[in-house]
């Protein structure tokens, strides 16, 4: 992102943001409601596009790119979780999984069935969304997001909706795919799924206040936070 900004009428939901992110990075982005989180997904994700500067996504400015086009580079590069599970209540789970395929390529059970073998429910794989506990539809969810293959893995937080117990599960996937190389960025309020990511970043008022690189340790003498 380059000098993006991104305004709603009167609101500056985003002003003038530069921010990189490398393949194979884990970030998080938090901050608090308000503070233009979702925006910035938005933007990545190539569900919305920005009022002004550049958004370039495997050297690719897709800033100026028509729906139809952005729709296609979502399609091919992305993969998206979202709190609220959006899974289609009258298809199984490995159906769910096959409808994201369907509007790639083609569907295969077979590779369907492997994607929720790495979620760990292939047992549940006939059940209907009904028939599944929330930890376990967010699960489907990872998978339906993974079965394309996607170069950025995007969560829109993707725990919010979960108990301590799935969401250490969810997060233990999402440290998997990170060990597999995957690119992750994940919009959370929950401190224990930012302080988890490799780097985190901060905004309020739609400005990045923190850029916290994570894996390096505390200096005891850094009193604001390790930038």
């Amino acid at each position: 992102m380059k000098g993006v900004s991104k305004v709603y009428g009167t609101l500056h939901a985003l002003s003038d943001i530069n921010l990189t992110v490398n393949a194979g990075d884990w970030l998080s982005i938090m901050g608090p409601s308000g503070s233009g989180k979702t925006t910035m997904i938005n933007l990545i994700g190539c569900m919305d596009s920005p009022s002004s500067g550049s958004v370039i996504l495997d050297g690719h400015d897709i800033s100026r790119e028509s729906a139809a086009s952005l729709t296609r580079i979502r399609r091919d590069k992305i993969g998206l979780i979202f709190q609220q599970f959006h899974l289609i209540s009258y298809l199984t789970a490995v159906e769910n999984i096959m409808v994201a395929q369907y509007y790639h390529s083609m569907p295969d059970e077979g590779e369907a069935l492997e994607a929720l073998e790495k979620v760990g429910l292939k047992d549940r794989a006939r059940h209907l969304p009904s028939q599944l506990s929330g930890g376990e539809q967010q699960r489907v969810c990872i998978a339906r997001a993974l079965i394309n293959s996607p170069d950025i893995l995007l969560g829109d937080e993707p725990t919010g909706n979960l108990d301590e117990e799935n969401e250490g599960i969810v997060i233990d996937i999402l440290r998997t795919l990170h060990n597999e190389g995957a690119t992750i960025i994940v919009v959370t309020h929950d401190p224990e799924v930012g302080d988890v990511a490799q780097r985190k970043i901060v905004l309020e008022y739609g400005k990045i206040v923190q850029d916290i690189d994570q894996t390096r340790p505390l200096d005891p003498k850094e009193s604001g936070g390790r930038a």
